[in-house]
């Protein structure tokens, strides 16, 4: 009895904790993860090849600008149907959009328009960041429709 009564209540948790996820991630979400203890912004683009830019974008109302507000066990999408660049540079002290540029073959104006985020001069990126380095031009619209 008191193994069928638990298993119904973690199956029921279960549930409601898929819906739950569900319902907050974007229809078109093509991939996920949830928060864990400890993790960033930075080290969730890092793990998953995702951008930094992406990221906050993709779940925009989520994700405050400073990524200090995540939760654990918050469900995050980290890429859009069409729109999920999973090609990736984790910035390295040194680099710059002209190195990345050079490292990757993909043009320095390419590198700009796939993370909005960087200067036109490049000169706002740090250790730790996550830029998109797909040779593709990826145009971030819709990121949250559902």
């Amino acid at each position: 009895m008191y193994s069928s009564t638990f298993t119904k209540t973690v199956s029921a948790a279960a549930m409601v904790g898929s819906t739950l996820v569900a319902a907050t991630l974007p229809a078109n979400c093509d991939r996920n993860t949830t928060v864990y203890l400890g993790e960033t912004c930075d080290i969730i683009s890092q793990y998953f090849n995702v951008s930094t830019y992406q990221l906050a974008a993709v779940n925009a109302g989520v994700i405050d600008a400073g990524c200090d507000n995540l939760a654990v066990g918050e469900p995050l999408c980290l890429g859009l149907t069409g729109q999920d660049c999973s090609t990736t540079h984790v910035i390295v002290s040194g680099d710059t959009c002209e190195s990345i540029s050079a490292a990757t073959g993909v043009p320095y104006s390419t590198i700009i328009t796939n993370n909005p985020n960087v200067n036109e001069i490049c000169s706002n990126i740090y250790p730790g960041e996550v830029l998109c380095t797909a040779s593709e031009i990826y145009v971030y619209l819709n990121l949250t429709s559902s």
